[in-house]
């Protein structure tokens, strides 16, 4: 009777005692996934205008909203042709991936470039980014201090790597006035990538990691006030009403190539999808550098209807 009597006190008190520790461990792991998606160690600055001769000044401005100050390098054109707002990747920087070399081949066509840090990157303020969340506001901020110096919109032009690509298709969906935009290894999903960062930062494998989701979700939106649910490029991407281009490596073990043809698909019909053979993560231009010049500056051409020297 007694021992009965201690196996249904060993239960009653068991089964909370479990539960209680089963949501400490899930509320663990979902605050640890989602501090690190806001939590990147700043780089510095991998290249410099300087370095290929061209003629550039230091800029400041606010992403649309003002709450902090982003830094960046206006590139000026060897010719009157459209400027391009470059936006890096997550944990990268204004001169990342290559993207002052891309700068000066473009420029040599008659293109200035506007090249920034976003919020929590490189030189710019910024104490923790959010996937595209916040980001978008530096985009749109790029793009109003261009107005503000008096360029058209209608020759503005977007190319983004990795999370800015997905950031600039996610501002693009707010802005009416932008027209031309080249994503370079987009994300279609954040949701997607958060299932494969459970699976590096856990021991739980990466088919279960959408058990973590809502408290993940949770997480962003109580500590950084981020909502996740809107991190979907492509869903923002209908929104555009005109072509994209896109550029995706088919051995891109960051970002699959799968995400890449969701955005595609869901984008305008007229939209254009160049798939590199062989090639990794943001790596078309340093595999293929003079046709990745030659087909972003075609699509810039054509979109914006402007003919370059």
């Amino acid at each position: 009777m007694k021992q009965r009597l201690g196996i249904r006190r060993a239960i009653r008190w068991g089964i909370p005692i479990f539960v209680v520790l089963l949501v400490v461990i899930y509320g663990f792991i979902s605050f640890t996934i989602s501090s690190g998606i806001t939590n990147y160690e700043r780089k510095p600055q991998e290249d410099n205008p300087a370095a290929y001769g061209l003629q550039y000044q230091d800029v400041e401005f606010s992403p649309r909203g003002g709450d902090v100050s982003l830094s960046g390098w206006y590139i000026t054109g060897e010719g009157e042709g459209p400027t391009l707002i470059f936006v890096h990747g997550i944990g990268s920087v204004r001169s990342g991936a290559e993207a002052v070399d891309i700068a000066s081949r473009l420029a040599a066509r008659g293109f200035s470039v506007l090249m920034f840090d976003l919020r929590g990157h490189g030189d710019s303020e910024g104490d923790f980014i959010s996937g595209g969340y916040f980001e978008r506001q530096d985009v749109l901020g790029a793009f109003d201090f261009l107005i503000r110096q008096g360029i058209p919109s209608e020759s503005i032009g977007f190319i983004g790597f990795s999370m800015g690509a997905a950031t600039t298709i996610l501002a693009a969906a707010e802005e009416p006035d932008i027209c031309a935009l080249v994503a370079d290894s987009p994300y279609a999903d954040i949701s997607d990538l958060i299932a494969q960062e459970t699976a590096r930062k856990t021991v739980f494998p990466e088919w279960l990691a959408p058990v973590f989701l809502p408290g993940v979700n949770l997480m962003a939106k109580v500590l950084y006030d981020i909502d996740i649910g809107v991190l979907v490029p492509e869903e923002a991407v209908k929104l555009l009403p005109y072509p994209i281009m896109i550029i995706h490596g088919t051995n891109d073990t960051r970002i699959s190539l799968e995400h890449g043809t969701r955005v595609h698909d869901a984008a305008h019909p007229a939209s254009f999808m160049w798939v590199v053979l062989g090639v990794d993560h943001v790596q078309s231009f340093a595999e293929h550098p003079e046709e990745y010049v030659e087909r972003v500056a075609d699509y810039f051409n054509e979109q914006l209807a402007i003919e370059y020297e």
